[in-house]
């Protein structure tokens, strides 16, 4: 899987997604320190100890990298930046049975609005797998030669 790059000048608007949500009672906002055991764990259950990893290192930064979507109350999806590299999107994931709700779309505005307003121009999405999907919601578009990119050579 290629990387992708995401203009940040160019996103859609952010703030129309949350009105669409709210109807479903899907809320989309920044994880809190508290909370990173429950969402290491919710990860490590529905994804994979390596994105658990990256979600702990979002949730080291200041302010914390890592936005959550919930519904009634609980976890359904996860999405983080700045976590492998610095300038990255990633990892993110929606629970199995909330895909096609709208929530993976709104973590992915939600990080990348984030990145913008912390000051970057461009947004990488490492290691891209719904190509189509980042292509559609965020205007990404492929990098060329980044097959295996930063993660080459990993344990």
């Amino acid at each position: 899987m290629s990387d992708m790059l995401v203009p940040l000048y160019k996103l859609p608007e952010y703030k129309a997604l949350p009105d669409t949500l709210q109807e479903q009672s899907i809320e989309i906002r920044r994880a809190i320190a508290p909370e990173k055991h429950k969402v290491l764990r919710w990860v490590r259950q529905h994804f994979n100890e390596g994105w658990a990893d990256e979600c702990e290192t979002a949730f080291a930064r200041v302010p914390v990298s890592i936005y959550l979507a919930i519904e009634k109350g609980e976890l359904i999806g996860f999405g983080c930046y700045d976590a492998t590299c610095r300038g990255f999107f990633g990892p993110t994931g929606v629970s199995e049975q909330a895909r096609g709700k709208g929530a993976g779309k709104a973590l992915l505005l939600a990080c990348l609005s984030a990145m913008r307003n912390d000051g970057y121009g461009y947004a990488i999405i490492g290691g891209a797998g719904p190509v189509d999907f980042y292509k559609k919601a965020a205007g990404a578009i492929e990098i060329p030669d980044s097959v295996p990119g930063i993660y080459k050579g990993m344990l």
